[in-house]
């Protein structure tokens, strides 16, 4: 674990933080440049990436304080400590979506359209982010098993392939919910090599849950675009 990066005065940068604002900036630059190729205003959806950041963040962080709300009661202060980590993706990812269909709908722009344009870039940055786990060592996996690199190697894959369709051609809807099917997949199998969730029901946490919910409502609306 290396969780600080270094310290400048009463300054310190950390790890998880610095990886957290590198998925963003990497992630948005490249959805800009697809947006220009694509014909729509890249400095749209910049914003559009930053107010899914900042709302991505704050769901992901509610999500996870209240999973472990009785420890954030005796150490409310904790609650704000992004720092030491502690960020839950399916909170962030609801939250996102929300502010990001309320912000499309505001600017009268195909929600489908933008959503499929973004969506491989949320996994790189993703990725990314997931190096910051390993650094902060939060989200860990059994003994010996580097699971946050898996993890990060896992986003890479699933970043290609959604490049790979969403430079063919494709149907409003398919790439957005394409990475839903895929990252819920991927987070389903890795929830078994992680010991950082207490099981809810037979051997599964409640990140395998939600994952096959998630794969359901993904697959599904997948046949009904390829139907329509």
């Amino acid at each position: 674990m290396y969780p600080n990066i270094c310290q400048i005065g009463p300054f310190t940068i950390y790890s998880y933080g610095l990886m957290l604002v590198a998925a963003f900036l990497t992630s948005s630059l490249l959805a800009c440049s697809q947006a220009a190729k694509d014909h729509i205003d890249p400095e749209t959806i910049f914003n559009l990436a930053f107010v899914v950041f900042i709302c991505g963040v704050i769901g992901a962080r509610i999500f996870y304080v209240l999973e472990n709300i009785g420890y954030y009661l005796r150490e409310p202060l904790e609650i704000i400590m992004l720092q030491h980590g502690g960020l839950s993706w399916f909170g962030g990812l609801a939250l996102a979506i929300i502010s990001g269909v309320f912000y499309l709908k505001k600017k009268g722009l195909p929600v489908y359209k933008v959503m499929d344009l973004i969506a491989p870039f949320v996994a790189l940055g993703q990725a990314i982010g997931r190096i910051g786990c390993l650094l902060n060592g939060c989200c860990f996996g059994k003994t010996l098993i580097p699971i946050q690199a898996y993890s990060s190697l896992a986003l890479v894959v699933i970043f290609i392939l959604l490049r790979f369709l969403q430079d063919r051609p494709h149907k409003e809807g398919e790439i957005f919910f394409s990475y839903l099917l895929l990252y819920s997949l991927k987070r389903f199998i890795v929830e078994f090599w992680r010991v950082d969730n207490a099981f809810v029901f037979w051997h599964l946490t409640l990140f395998h849950i939600i994952s096959f919910i998630v794969f359901i409502i993904a697959i599904t609306k997948l046949i009904i675009i390829r139907r329509r």
